[in-house]
């Protein structure tokens, strides 16, 4: 089974997700720089957001391009990692539109731990088809990045209930794990060459 099929199809999902996130941000009724203020809380759940998706879809692109081999197992499991990143725009309007409110950024939590879940299920997925010594199998390694990043989600999720703000530092805290491509991936397709 060839992968550029299942590639395509989640760009398209993942470009339209953050054109919907986008959406929420609406036009302010004034001409005046103040008229701005009341979207800030949007404006930076939808930066947050599409950081978030951003780095999804660069680090599934990353993933994708060490894959060898797939099957119906792995298609459900990029298809469960797409339902869990298509509900980030309602995740994200809601907790914008609301603050930064205590449950809009729980459920916000909630939908990032998931998609995190998600993530992690797919690379399972795809390293059973692939020899020990492939460079996924070699890259991914015991994959302690996919498991603290589920372990902050879930102390991001209960920290919510001290402060959303708490919560919301933790998510950084993940984004910053992920920010930079998978280095395991580079340095294992580097050492290749």
């Amino acid at each position: 089974m060839k992968k550029n099929r299942l590639e395509a199809f989640s760009d398209g999902v993942i470009a339209i997700i953050i054109t919907i996130m986008v959406l929420e941000l609406k036009i302010p009724q004034g001409a005046s720089l103040h008229d701005l203020h009341p979207l800030a809380p949007v404006f930076l759940s939808y930066l947050l957001s599409f950081m978030n998706v951003g780095l999804y879809w660069n680090n599934h692109h990353h993933l994708f391009r060490v894959v060898e081999h797939i099957n119906g197992k792995v298609l459900w499991a990029n298809i469960h990692l797409l339902f869990w990143l298509s509900l980030m725009p309602f995740a994200t309007g809601w907790m914008g539109e609301n603050q930064f409110a205590q449950w809009p950024v729980i459920i916000y939590t909630f939908v990032l731990l998931m998609s995190g879940l998600a993530y992690y299920i797919l690379v399972r997925s795809l390293l059973p088809l692939h020899l020990q010594d492939s460079t996924l199998v070699k890259a991914i390694g015991d994959d302690f990045k996919g498991k603290i990043s589920l372990v902050i989600y879930i102390a991001a999720i209960c920290a919510a209930f001290i402060h959303p703000y708490i919560s919301l530092g933790l998510n950084l805290v993940v984004l910053g794990i992920w920010f930079i491509p998978d280095r395991r991936i580079e340095r294992k397709m580097s050492d290749e060459r």
